[in-house]
């Protein structure tokens, strides 16, 4: 896996070898996660490959490097359960947009050719590929050897007995080079070199390319993607086991030494493997000691036996890793996240199509821009109504009351403010939040409602949504309330002027409604022929009734059309 990486990376197979011993003995030795598995991953070999081609492999060390420290940094300063706050939706989506270019170019190695070049590019040549592969019977062998490892990929866990706990990609690659070695059969096969000689340890020069933007936005980048994959791996893996749970800080600072000294070598980038920490997990491990031997295995086998991995068929590591693209892409997931939320789905699918479109970074932050403008969207979720009948209008409210469901807020109140009705209730009881542009425009409205004559306006709404408790005036007497009231405006302070709080309400039945709701009569004056202590008992804080003209009720099932008594 680690030479297949690095050969789609487009670096060389020792480059592969070195960050998966590295991962081992390095991220492996280090406090973090117990059984999580480090080494050159899948999800970042078509992003290596972009900055091979545009920087060359030298610059290569400098950017891991840079991307170490700051993973390193991330970690010290504790946020590394910050990437737990990502959306499902955008990070299936980041998956799926690895996977499918993963794919595609490595269906060009799989027939012992070459890719293009980009994701759309690698798409729209495809059809080229398959008819020169036909034409060509040593590419129609490689394809078929790809296509094998393919299919062996999949069916493998299914054989009985113990075989199937042989990795499917060790069998693929022992029968490869079986099948290579046939008479006639000429296929191409890796070229593995020295390990020491592969090290390319950045120089001056190469640090002097820290002034242009383009090296530091990949530093951003690698950091940003290679953190997400190996803490969404961590949460993963810990859901495999009962054992110990990954310390996601810890974790973050071993993968950033990683990187670091991946970086100071010249090596490919490293991040938490999901195939490999499964396998190793399901192998039975327990310790971070079987996450050290997966680097002490690795570096044996490349030091004692390097003239093996010269006989592997390249169309064999490419079909292992049109594997791992498909199973990155995960297609089951997009019908299963269009059944359980729509919403998510669009964010998802977005993601996926805009990483194709653009690169890694730009399409992960277009899908973030669009999860957070959807989670805007559900947050500020508002059913508003309004409700005319008789000589009285009433708007209900709902939801979390933002800026952005305003207009649906200005059109009830100005539906309810044309009807010409002598009683107005704005009802938000169901209102679990309400913002300041919401809030303006309700006072608004009623101050406006309150100066027209003959018009009288209630507003109910939760304590919750009144003004702070430390903002509110004392409880005024019962004599100097029912003198404002008869004299100018009582009631031109604040809507939290003048309430009962939930506790006053238990104490006393006359101070309204109980203890999660208030009651603010903005407007006492009675109606015309009516007697003038209706104005007085609201002004003194009575409800439901109290003060009212015989045969009177404002909250009558009829009149509103709910029960409240």
């Amino acid at each position: 896996m680690c030479i297949g990486v690095a050969v789609a990376s487009g670096a060389p197979a020792e480059l592969g070898i070195i960050t998966g011993v590295i991962g081992g003995l390095v991220v492996g030795m280090t406090p973090g996660s117990t059984l999580q598995v480090s080494g050159p991953a899948a999800g970042l070999a078509a992003l290596v490959a972009e900055t091979v081609e545009a920087q060359g492999i030298a610059m290569l060390g400098v950017i891991v490097l840079g991307a170490g420290i700051l993973q390193i940094a991330l970690g010290l300063i504790r946020l590394g359960r910050m990437f737990q706050a990502t959306s499902v939706a955008v990070v299936q989506g980041m998956l799926a947009g690895i996977g499918l270019p993963l794919m595609v170019s490595q269906s060009y190695p799989l027939a012992d050719n070459k890719a293009p070049g980009t994701p759309i590019e690698n798409m729209l040549a495809f059809p080229g590929l398959v008819a020169d592969t036909l034409a060509n019977p040593q590419a129609a062998i490689a394809a078929g050897l790809g296509i094998a490892t393919v299919v062996l990929s999949f069916v493998w866990k299914k054989v009985p007995g113990p075989l199937n706990k042989i990795p499917a990609a060790l069998v693929a690659v022992g029968l490869g080079i079986g099948i290579a070695a046939l008479p006639g059969v000429e296929v191409k096969t890796l070229q593995v070199g020295n390990l020491l000689a592969a090290i390319r340890v950045p120089g001056p020069e190469q640090f002097a390319g820290l002034a242009d933007p383009a090296i530091l936005t990949a530093i951003v980048t690698f950091t940003v993607i290679a953190s997400a994959e190996s803490l969404f791996t961590a949460a993963a893996v810990d859901r495999m086991h009962d054992g110990k749970r990954t310390q996601y800080n810890s974790e973050l600072i071993a993968q950033g030494a990683g990187n670091t000294i991946c970086g100071m070598l010249g090596s490919l980038p490293m991040t938490a493997v999901v195939a490999r920490s499964s396998a190793n997990v399901q192998s039975g491990a327990k310790t971070r000691l079987s996450r050290t031997l997966h680097g002490l295995w690795l570096l044996a086998f490349a030091l004692l036996l390097p003239s093996v991995l010269a006989l592997i068929p390249i169309s064999v590591l490419a079909g292992v890793l049109v594997h791992s693209g498909w199973k990155l892409l995960a297609p089951e997931q997009f019908p299963k996240m269009w059944h359980q939320d729509r919403g998510e789905f669009f964010v998802m699918t977005l993601t996926t199509l805009a990483i194709v479109a653009t690169a890694l970074l730009e399409g992960v932050l277009i899908g973030l821009a669009a999860g957070i403008v959807l989670a805007a969207l559900r947050m500020s979720q508002t059913s508003v109504e309004h409700i005319i009948e008789g000589d009285s209008a009433k708007v209900v409210m709902k939801g979390n009351a933002t800026f952005l469901r305003l207009p649906k807020l200005i059109d009830a109140l100005e539906a309810v403010g044309a009807s010409e009705k002598e009683r107005i209730r704005l009802d938000l009881m169901g209102v679990t939040h309400l913002d300041h542009a919401c809030r303006n425009q309700v006072e608004e409205f009623v101050a406006q409602k309150r100066a027209t004559p003959g018009v009288r306006v209630e507003l109910l709404m939760p304590n919750e949504l009144t003004a702070p408790k430390a903002a509110k005036e004392p409880a005024r007497q019962p004599e100097a309330a029912a003198t404002g009231a008869r004299s100018g405006d009582p009631f031109a302070g604040p809507l939290s002027s003048g309430t009962s709080s939930g506790t006053e309400a238990m104490a006393d039945p006359s101070a309204g409604p109980g203890p999660t709701a208030e009651w603010y009569y903005l407007d006492p004056r009675p109606v015309d022929g009516h007697h003038d202590g209706y104005g007085d008992s609201y002004a003194n804080g009575h409800s439901y009734g109290t003060g009212y003209p015989e045969g009177v009720d404002l909250f009558d099932d009829h009149r509103w059309g709910e029960t409240r008594r």
